[in-house]
């Protein structure tokens, strides 16, 4: 029994996780309501272990961003423009193709391409980036195989060993729903279009906070939460693998930071088809939300612990270091982490909102962080 544990007065709970008993809403948010981070972190420590043991990920990835435009006007977000504006960018497929290859000569495993909602691309520029990229694959498969021989230890959340190829991980939740707005297509008729072009997985963002009073205030006009769940659990049913997220530490509660993770356990329960929750901390500095606290390193490891503890159906909890710091997603591997996530290259959305973090990390930088910790 952990020190910390002993005198905090959740033993009970640390009991439980032990036992391998499920938490209920009312545990899991005495543990946020928790002073004590050290026990919180103890019985989130001891749940990792049971999971995944004594190992962590990381993913070689690049972050291509293709368009900024957006047909949305969240008050959270610093990264859309409207095409009035001197900033916004769109890429072709040509030079989204171009990045690719760049990143592929750095070892890369895995794309991960989100945009605005873009006012006026057709539904082909979508399939026919997808289709592009995929025909990257013919060269990069022997690449990575020779990488992956060097590097056995690296591992992405999303790629098999037995696949040695580049991951497409792809569109939000909301992008899908406007993509299937374009094509004039039912939801999972889009996701199956996309499948056959090439997508491998979705990324999870946009989930923000379920909480419709929450989310009307943060993001008017965006998905709701069942639209969001129902993106994901279709792509579920069709065999396809996903993150979700939880953006924290602006105008919600604890009890609806709670009703989220309530809500993405729920559907890891029917479906099976999350492989791993990534918690993403507010930035406040460049957003039109003002926030008295912004989320502070406690918050952040707590957040993740408590992620841990109670959603006892994902393999995998990510340590966004693009959001957090690397030094303190470090020190949340001992607070129920098990991922860092990637090495990023060419981060947009967290920075133009104000972050200060690198815009990648080495692969080498990974491998010492974990080690290190």
């Amino acid at each position: 029994m952990n020190f910390f544990v002993q005198r905090s007065g959740l033993r009970d709970l640390y009991d439980k996780v032990a036992a391998g008993e499920r938490i209920s809403e009312a545990d899991a948010l005495r543990l946020f309501e928790s002073k004590d981070l050290n026990a919180v972190g103890a019985i989130a420590d001891l749940a990792r272990q049971k999971k995944v043991g004594n190992r962590a990920s990381y993913i070689i990835n690049r972050y291509i961003n293709y368009s900024n435009y957006c047909i949305l006007s969240c008050q959270f977000c610093s990264f859309a423009r409207k095409k009035r504006d001197a900033d916004g960018f769109e890429f072709t497929t040509e030079q989204i193709v171009a990045k690719a290859r760049e990143a592929l000569k750095l070892g890369i495993t895995e794309l991960h391409i989100v945009g605005g909602l873009h006012p006026s691309l057709p539904f082909s520029y979508y399939t026919d980036m997808l289709k592009a990229l995929r025909a990257l694959n013919t060269g990069s498969s022997r690449r990575e195989e020779a990488h992956s021989a060097s590097h056995e230890k690296s591992q992405s959340l999303l790629t098999s060993a037995a696949t040695p190829r580049l991951q497409l991980k792809c569109f939000t939740a909301i992008e899908i729903l406007h993509l299937a707005w374009l094509a004039k297509k039912s939801v999972e008729q889009t996701l199956v279009e996309l499948k056959a072009a090439g997508l491998d997985s979705l990324t999870g963002g946009g989930a923000e906070i379920f909480r419709p009073e929450v989310r009307s205030a943060i993001a008017k006009g965006k998905e709701s939460a069942e639209e969001y769940l129902d993106v994901h659990r279709t792509w579920h049913k069709l065999g396809g693998r996903s993150t979700c997220t939880m953006l924290y530490g602006h105008v919600e509660s604890l009890a609806d930071r709670l009703d989220h993770l309530r809500q993405l356990r729920a559907l890891q329960d029917e479906t099976h088809g999350y492989v791993g929750f990534v918690p993403l901390p507010y930035q406040p500095e460049d957003n039109d939300i003002p926030v008295e606290k912004p989320p502070t390193g406690f918050d952040a490891l707590r957040t993740i612990a408590v992620s841990r503890i109670y959603l006892d159906n994902f393999d995998h909890i990510t340590a966004y270091w693009v959001g957090m710091g690397l030094k303190l997603a470090q020190v949340a591997l001992s607070y129920g982490a098990d991922d860092l996530h990637g090495t990023i290259i060419e981060e947009h959305i967290f920075h133009m909102a104000g972050a200060t973090s690198p815009q990648l990390q080495t692969e080498a930088e990974m491998i010492k962080a974990i080690r290190e910790a």
